[in-house]
């Protein structure tokens, strides 16, 4: 077995993507948990995460380190924002909002036995609603199904530190099905691109048809 480091807080044993479990003995979605010199990984299923999907396919880098504060926006059941919270650790803070009630009672379980994710029952839109909870951070991670993922994304990029990175799963789909995803996607930069640069771009199809997953940093205030 052997264990190589990808980046800080994410590691590949034999292959396959894993982080350090914050929570010993606890399984987030069925995930395999292997014990190696002291440690114990969860293995991260890119078929479930878009992020794990992306590293996988190649992401050159990621911000979200030891310590990170991130805003996670469309946090869903916990599978990859409970990735997120191993890889910030005990010192860091994962914001997880969310809006469907279904996803929210599963995510509250996560969250209560990792005390670095904190649940918000909320619309993404609605930044106001849970700005003082939040405050400023150093990341925001963007997975929801909306039409309107550009204007989410810039509203809540008031949350953002300036020069703070923004990785976003854009799903043409859900914008617009009946346009061409290449189109979508290019309407999506040109809008963010009043607050953020472009640092780079993953298709991610392999594992998610029609998806592309982003990396933005702030550089200007919206």
């Amino acid at each position: 077995m052997e264990v190589e480091k990808v980046f800080d807080g994410v590691f590949k044993i034999d292959s396959r993507l894993c982080t350090v479990n914050l929570v010993k003995g606890s399984s987030v979605y069925g995930e395999d948990l292997i014990n190696y010199r002291g440690r114990e990984y969860r293995l991260w299923n890119p078929y479930r995460s878009k992020l794990a999907a992306a590293i996988l396919l190649g992401l050159n880098g990621l911000a979200i380190k030891e310590g990170s504060t991130v805003l996670y926006l469309g946090a869903a059941t916990g599978t990859t924002s409970s990735h997120v919270s191993d890889i910030v650790g005990s010192k860091g803070m994962v914001y997880c909002v969310e809006i469907s009630e279904r996803n929210m009672r599963e995510l509250f379980k996560v969250c209560d036995v990792r005390h670095n994710m904190l649940p918000i029952y909320k619309d993404a839109r609605d930044v106001p609603s849970y700005s003082a909870d939040v405050g400023t951070v150093d990341a925001i991670y963007q997975d929801v199904a909306a039409r309107d993922q550009d204007d989410i994304l810039l509203r809540n990029s008031a949350l953002l530190k300036m020069s703070g990175h923004a990785y976003v799963a854009i799903k043409s789909q859900s914008i617009d099905v009946s346009m061409d995803p290449k189109e979508v996607y290019k309407n999506f930069f040109d809008k963010v691109g009043a607050v953020f640069d472009v640092i780079e771009s993953i298709d991610i199809g392999r594992y998610d048809k029609k998806h592309l997953f982003v990396t933005l940093k702030k550089t200007r205030k919206g």
